[in-house]
């Protein structure tokens, strides 16, 4: 478990920071996949966590003269989902960042730690190989560039070194004339990890398919591409492509495990699925959005307020933040979450500890205005951050709209997972005044009610936006 904790100014010195300690310290962004291999007992060898998350300047997605979407190392998931850009030249990416975690957890993740994990599952590796990215790579010794396709080198394996960081990721913008799809099945609508993923891309020009990029995820150590079903579609009109012959050649580009998750079987099967459902949005329409509404991010009313933060000097003894526009000062142990200190440091128990590894919910708070997952963030990363807990919602003894509709609507059961689901509504409604119910759902998809309570709770959503709507 971590000793250490370092919030550098720069990429320079993070890099200067890891050849200190090498082979004892890690990276950290948004943690999502770290903190909880760190629960489970993983990483023992760490001592020193540096936090890049606070260099200024480096959550911006930009483009070049060339044509180059460039992504800085802190682009967040719901960055990609909240650029109005990149649903246009990057809609495959976008659609695919949008199926990750949940909000919370997209507001903490990077697109840069979701690749340097590795996993054959992680679902925006799909859509960046399809879009021939390639990652910046920072040492002490200087910057190399690596293709994402040679990146790989089996099942949570890359080429980089103990002493290299992530900076930039960079892919080319896809044309108007582009069609891009991406398809991804789990167990479950929200907060599942992909059985099987794909992401295509068809360049098309009078109607005839002149390059074809098929890319598959969770169906081998590393994603694949389709290459025999890529070549058959090249030189055909997209009224004579034979949608069953891709889905067979897709099929053989794959070889897929059985585990607790899925049979071999059945991913070869789905496979073939995706493949054609992405083909028939493709060949149907140019997909250059892929958003019918505004999605549900928690930000509030402004732009990403994490990238806001500060970079903050080295932490003495003390954590000092501010909780519930109060000033607070704690003393910590090193190696805790920010969960932990606000139940025993702060007393603020409103906040509830379910699963620890970010799938319920319950611990769902504000950090610098951004709905976050407490039980996800190291609680060295609130020195000097905004914090709001469910305590923090009510005015003089007087309950927020949001949580007096949950009393009214009878939407509080057993209770533990109420906080949470108040935390994701009350940032919701700040952001759109009257949501959907598809943006509603999208909102509390973070947070889980095992009272199976979800259509009084969606009532009390509703009725606290016609609430805030009459104050107006």
């Amino acid at each position: 478990m971590w000793q250490q904790y370092y919030f550098p100014t720069s990429f320079e010195e993070a890099a200067q920071l890891l050849e200190k300690h090498l082979g004892a310290a890690r990276i950290i962004a948004g943690g999502t996949d770290l903190m909880v291999e760190f629960r489970d007992g993983l990483h023992q060898d760490i001592l020193t966590l540096i936090d890049i998350s606070r260099i200024p300047n480096t959550g911006k997605i930009w483009a070049d003269d060339r044509g180059i979407i460039h992504l800085d190392a802190n682009v967040s998931h719901s960055d990609v989902v909240a650029s109005e850009s990149l649903q246009t030249y990057a809609p495959i990416l976008v659609r695919a960042c949008r199926t990750i975690g949940s909000p919370q957890i997209r507001n903490r993740g990077t697109v840069a730690g979701n690749l340097i994990t590795a996993s054959p599952a992680n679902d925006a590796i799909t859509p960046l190989m399809a879009l021939d990215a390639e990652v910046e790579l920072l040492s002490t010794a200087g910057k190399r560039v690596v293709p994402l396709s040679a990146f790989y080198t089996g099942v949570r394996r890359t080429v980089m070194q103990p002493n290299e960081l992530v900076t930039e990721v960079r892919f080319p913008a896809l044309k108007t004339t582009d069609r891009a799809s991406f398809r991804k099945l789990g167990l479950r609508k929200a907060q599942a990890i992909s059985l099987v993923n794909c992401g295509m891309i068809l360049s098309v020009e009078d109607s005839i398919v002149i390059k074809a990029v098929i890319t598959l995820g969770s169906v081998a150590p590393v994603i694949v591409h389709a290459t025999e079903a890529e070549q058959y579609l090249i030189g055909k009109k997209l009224t004579e492509i034979n949608v069953d012959q891709v889905c067979a050649l897709a099929q053989q580009s794959v070889s897929p495990i059985s585990d607790i998750r899925s049979s071999q079987s059945y991913r070869e099967e789905m496979t073939a699925v995706l493949v054609k459902n992405c083909l028939e949005e493709c060949i149907s329409q140019n997909t250059s959005s892929v958003f019918s509404e505004k999605p549900a991010v928690l930000w509030g009313d402004q732009q990403n307020p994490l990238h806001k933060a500060e970079a903050k000097e080295a932490i003495d003894k003390n954590i000092h933040c501010t909780i519930n526009s109060k000033d607070f000062t704690g003393t910590y142990e090193p190696g805790i979450t920010l969960l932990k200190f606000l139940r025993d440091n702060a007393l603020l128990t409103g906040t509830k500890e379910g699963c620890g590894e970010g799938e319920c919910g319950a611990c769902t708070i504000f950090m610098d205005n951004a709905a976050v997952l407490a039980c996800l963030i190291p609680v060295e990363r609130a020195h000097g951050a905004a914090i709001t807990t469910i305590e923090g919602l009510q005015q003089n003894g007087i309950l927020s709209p949001v949580q007096q509709a949950f009393v009214d609507e009878g939407a509080v059961q057993c209770g533990f997972c109420t906080p949470g689901f108040v935390m994701s509504a009350t940032k919701l409604l700040e952001e759109i005044d009257s949501p959907s119910p598809d943006q509603i759902r999208e909102a509390i998809s973070g947070n889980l009610c095992r009272c199976t309570g979800y259509y009084t709770i969606i009532k009390a959503i509703e009725k606290a936006a016609e609430s805030l709507e009459k104050e107006v």
